[in-house]
């Protein structure tokens, strides 16, 4: 019996020996089993904005503040830091008095630092004057006074960074896109009233905002744009408000400055702070680094 078994194994492999060399090269040309392609790693969601509710109405109750007001006047302070040859910033101060009275009269006077100069809107049209040259630019204005501040901007780089407190809405510009809020706490230095500091940060920009706890209203904001490379900061400083003060007329007269000499509504080149971008203007500024 064993005997047996062992012919017949020998007879299968001298039967098969004959198919080996056509078994390997069968085997060889067959084309290999391809893997299945790897799963694309998915994205992580981007996480939850975290908005404190306190933060939340602090600054809903600085826009309610300043979008019921009629009329209103206040002094502007902005510092803006610009890049040296040395490394630290070089800061350049400006001062802006405005007067405005809804639905779209504005006047903004800038005595200086730099060149003096003023913007009025109003009566469906819009006048730029530099009194010391004595040069007079006039545009016609749109309806609103925020469509009227985006045409300043995207024909003559004229830009205010205080735009967004004029809206009806200061909240829906400031708010847009916001991933972080809370409140720092109390201070009670800033403008001479006690105020509420607030941090507010989007992808696009990261504010910390002081908030007068009984009135209000807004005395400091201090800005870094994420477009900003050097993450320089801007710097703005509001005093001497008065909401729903009677306004005299002549505070929008352009009598004067339209006796000037006629120039185009247009700007030489972009004077807008690096890296800023105008929340309640929907084209983005994309000036070029200054050095010093």
């Amino acid at each position: 019996m064993k005997r047996s078994l062992w012919v017949l194994a020998a007879a299968l492999i001298a039967a098969a020996a004959p198919l080996a060399p056509v078994l390997a090269q069968t085997a060889a040309s067959a084309p290999a089993a391809k893997a299945p392609p790897a799963k694309k790693a998915r994205k992580p969601a981007p996480p939850a904005p975290v908005l404190e509710p306190r933060a939340v109405d602090l600054l809903r109750a600085m826009s309610q503040r300043l979008g019921a007001a009629k009329s209103m006047s206040f002094t502007a302070v902005a510092s803006y830091e610009y890049p040296s040859r040395l490394g630290p910033p070089i800061v350049y101060t400006m001062r802006y008095d405005v007067a405005f009275q809804r639905p779209d009269q504005l006047k903004v006077i800038v005595p200086g630092d730099g060149p003096a100069f003023e913007f009025t809107v109003g009566g469906g049209e819009m006048v730029a004057f530099a009194p010391a040259e004595n040069l007079v630019a006039v545009a016609e204005a749109p309806p609103t006074l925020e469509a009227a501040l985006k045409k300043a901007f995207d024909s003559a780089a004229i830009y205010f960074p205080f735009t967004d407190l004029l809206l009806p809405d200061p909240y829906a510009a400031i708010s847009d896109g916001a991933v972080l809020a809370f409140v720092v706490g109390p201070s009670m230095v800033v403008g001479g009233v006690k105020t509420d500091m607030v941090v507010w940060a989007s992808n696009e920009v990261f504010l910390q905002l002081w908030i007068g706890s009984d009135d209000k209203l807004p005395r400091r904001i201090r800005a870094q744009f994420r477009a900003d490379p050097s993450n320089l900061r801007h710097d703005l400083e509001l005093s001497n408000w008065q909401i729903d003060a009677a306004l005299p007329a002549e505070t929008f007269s352009t009598a004067k400055a339209k006796a000037g000499q006629p120039m185009a509504f247009a700007a030489p080149g972009r004077k807008v702070p690096i890296g800023v971008k105008p929340l309640a203007i929907e084209r983005s500024a994309k000036p070029a680094n200054k050095t010093q």
